[in-house]
């Protein structure tokens, strides 16, 4: 690995808040894949690739972290994991064989829609208490298709929408929405990584270096969570910070090059 020890402290400290953002909020990718892209020089489908093993072992991580919290009570959970993971299969296809360019110039302006939904409504995404409610089929298997689609094929910004669903449709308190987020990421992300590593568009040393960071930052997140009463309303603050910075970064406004 042709990287100085400036370099792998910045990619282990980037990954390290990549961990935190991922595991209560979403989009920490915007952070990996720069890093992966403008710091080390990786292509873009290789970035892609490589960053998938760092979010795999942080969601795994995460959900060891979450354990501190009460079991889910939910009835939809393997059905929207099924959906979600059959969309990224779908995906992870595509994006080993075409750029992800045309997906990223929309990005921006979904990132923008879902900040006028968080911003909305808050107290929806303040209630500590699951009110789980029941999502039409309608609904439920197209949209989280898609949703699923979206992570196989760039991942980045896939939590932020995931969490929009459970929260605003599903009615889930957002830490447990983080929880079921953090469970379906996990399963469909070792099938992605599989099919990435089988057309050798991983790098494994970058990338298992990059976990590590991700992997700790995702479960003190997750574990300590617990402890602070307020983390609802520190998890939505977190969620709206990472979309405004978010929209910066895919407008030019910030350019995260290191």
């Amino acid at each position: 690995m042709d990287l100085s020890a400036v370099q792998i402290l910045i990619a282990f400290l980037g990954s390290f808040t990549a961990g935190v953002i991922n595991t209560m909020a979403g989009n920490g990718s915007v952070i990996t894949l720069s890093l992966l892209t403008d710091m080390i020089g990786l292509p873009g489908n290789i970035a892609n690739g490589t960053n998938r093993v760092g979010i795999l072992f942080q969601s795994m991580a995460s959900l060891k972290g979450f354990s501190n919290f009460k079991p889910l009570q939910t009835t939809q959970t393997k059905l929207i994991a099924t959906i979600t993971v059959i969309g990224a299969i779908i995906g992870t296809s595509v994006a080993v064989t075409i750029s992800n360019e045309a997906f990223l110039s929309i990005f921006k302006y979904l990132m923008i829609l879902m900040l006028v939904v968080v911003l909305f409504k808050p107290e929806r995404w303040l209630i500590q208490n699951q009110i789980e409610q029941k999502i039409s089929h309608w609904i439920l298997i197209p949209v989280f298709l898609i949703i699923g689609f979206y992570g196989g094929f760039i991942q980045m910004g896939m939590g932020i929408f995931f969490l929009g669903l459970l929260v605003l449709v599903g009615k889930y308190d957002i830490i447990s929405a983080n929880i079921i987020k953090t469970l379906v990421v996990s399963v469909f992300t070792m099938i992605i990584l599989c099919i990435f590593a089988w057309k050798g568009l991983v790098r494994w040393d970058i990338g298992l270096l990059m976990a590590v960071g991700q992997s700790l930052g995702g479960f003190l997140t997750a574990y300590y969570g617990k402890q602070f009463k307020k983390i609802h309303i520190w998890a939505y603050r977190l969620l709206i910070g990472v979309i405004i910075v978010s929209i910066f970064i895919q407008f030019g406004i910030l350019k995260p090059h290191i």
